[in-house]
């Protein structure tokens, strides 16, 4: 069972047992059972199946008193022992500035080990972090190779060597390199190993010793199921793991016993792979995975990928026209999707948004919605300044088709996909053309929970409700789900300052 089928089940056994009548001790089994069935079936280690069952159960039955709301009681105590699953409750090593942090990559063989260095170099050095690689995989054929050409397409300096074959001396060569030259992440790749292969435990142990590393980093491929509490078993009786990173976390993979694998290691999860692009991979946070695998979204990592992104001037400008009242144009739209693509995987931006859905879409649904947005953005590059300007008026059938014929020309694309583009362009220009009248955006653009509770609050519910299509506003979970994500959205607002950037494109 992939990671988005598993959250929907559990959230469906929540949902039907806070829905009932009666909660007694045969409804709690049976909600448990489900859930627990559908752990298993994710490939969660059936010792911590049993474990979260008794722990949910004793948590219902302590606190269970007339009057309570049972929905969040329930809700409550399974999310509690997901949070138990899936957070060791250790911090893990926090890189210095001005020092150079040595980070050391153990992991078994084809579990994504050397692409996810990379990964990791290149999200630091975004981060304004000095960087680099050192590849001390001597055995692996092409390994060098494959680091050397992640690393030059990250901009990330690396060391290796084609003629040396020990591993601890070339890992101890490109740390000192690295160490002299002032590098402040020092991230070092080493060869995949099987729990068996006590030689290359004993060698990776030397290399540990040789470069002293401040952490060592497990990296687990998500798609080996329960095989991988046993390995990270061997992994951490073999060196001292401080952290965990999860690869292959996408739309197919089970996911669940690599997960519930940290429990074996007790180090903290700090990074989740989601794909083979560099962008691909993101900072895990345990409160935040278990509200989007329930499909309860992540408001606050929505706006933060917004704010890393630096839309800002342009959001400004779309919000400056939706206050006056100006029209939405097909250029602003091209400007929407391009931020949109820029952002990342989509499902991933998906997922964040409560009601649409659970940890994402598979990796055929996310091509198929970047080739889609692609294809719009082709047919906008073939319209005139003019029509980029406008909106959907200039192209009536009083024309007789003559632009639409021109566009799809131009564009090398079928006259139904122009149609396509003009269909899907309207809503937005209803969207905000209602948006205008909404009391936080139409007055600056500050939104205060003052605005989004009591009469106020529900007038200017009702004003956003009419923004979105009737759809969109049943998978947000209606009225109450709107006014849910408008309040976590203000709560976001508030700890950072100003309008969410990007909240033009977020509502769509």
């Amino acid at each position: 069972m992939v990671l988005a089928d598993l959250g929907q089940k559990i959230s469906a056994a929540i949902h039907q047992m806070a829905s009932s009548t009666i909660i007694d001790d045969e409804a709690i089994d049976k909600m448990l059972n489900t859930i627990s069935i559908a752990l298993l079936q994710g490939d969660v280690d059936v010792h911590l199946v049993k474990n979260m069952k008794n722990s949910i159960k004793t948590d219902i039955q302590n606190d269970m008193a007339g009057g309570t709301n049972k929905r969040k009681l329930v809700e409550s105590a399974v999310i509690k022992a997901l949070y138990g699953l899936l957070d060791s409750g250790v911090e893990p090593y926090k890189f210095k500035k001005g020092k150079s942090n040595v980070v050391m990559l153990v992991g078994l063989q084809g579990s994504g080990k050397t692409t996810t260095c990379t990964k990791l170099a290149y999200y630091y050095k975004k981060k304004g972090w000095k960087t680099c690689l050192v590849c001390a995989d001597v055995y692996r054929a092409g390994a060098f190779d494959q680091l050397k050409q992640n690393a030059t397409k990250a901009k990330v300096p690396f060391y290796g060597s084609y003629t040396e074959r020990d591993p601890v001396v070339v890992a101890e060569e490109g740390v000192r390199r690295f160490r002299e030259a002032k590098y402040e992440i020092i991230i070092v790749d080493t060869s995949g190993r099987h729990k068996q292969e006590a030689a290359l435990f004993e060698e990776m142990q030397e290399v540990a010793r040789a470069v002293e590393p401040d952490t060592t980093v497990f990296v687990m491929d998500s798609s080996i199921g329960q095989a991988a509490k046993p390995q990270a078993e061997a992994f951490n009786a073999s060196t001292d793991i401080g952290a965990v990173i999860i690869t292959k976390l996408d739309g197919h993979a089970k996911g669940g016993g690599a997960l519930s694998a940290v429990a074996a290691t007790k180090s903290p999860i700090i990074f989740v792979g989601t794909g083979e692009h560099m962008d691909e991979f993101e900072e895990f946070n345990t409160k935040s995975f278990v509200s989007r695998l329930l499909g309860k979204g992540d408001i606050s990592g929505l706006l933060s990928m917004f704010e890393e992104k630096k839309f800002e001037q342009s959001q400004k400008e779309l919000l400056k026209k939706l206050q006056k009242g100006d029209g939405f144009t097909f250029r602003d739209m091209y400007e929407q999707f391009t931020n949109l693509l820029s952002m990342g995987p989509i499902g991933k931006l998906m997922s964040m948004i409560p009601g649409l859905g659970t940890t994402g879409m598979g990796p055929e649904q996310e091509q198929q919605s970047k080739q889609r947005i692609k294809r719009f953005m082709y047919i906008m590059d073939s319209m005139t300044q003019l029509e980029l300007d406008g909106d959907d008026k200039y192209f009536t059938a009083e024309d007789g088709g003559s632009r639409i014929f021109r566009i799809a020309k131009g564009s090398g694309s079928p006259i139904r996909a122009v149609h396509e583009l003009i269909a899907t362009f309207v809503p937005f220009r209803k969207l905000f053309a209602n948006m205008k009248d909404f009391g936080p955006l139409s007055k600056g653009g500050n939104m205060e929970m003052s605005q989004l509770t009591g009469r106020q609050g529900r007038m200017n519910m009702q004003k956003m409700a009419q923004a979105f299509d009737p759809r969109m506003l049943q998978r947000v979970g209606g009225m109450n789900g709107l006014q849910t994500m408008m309040r976590q959205i203000a709560m976001a607002e508030k700890k950072g300052g100003g309008l969410p950037k990007g909240l033009g494109a977020f509502m769509k």
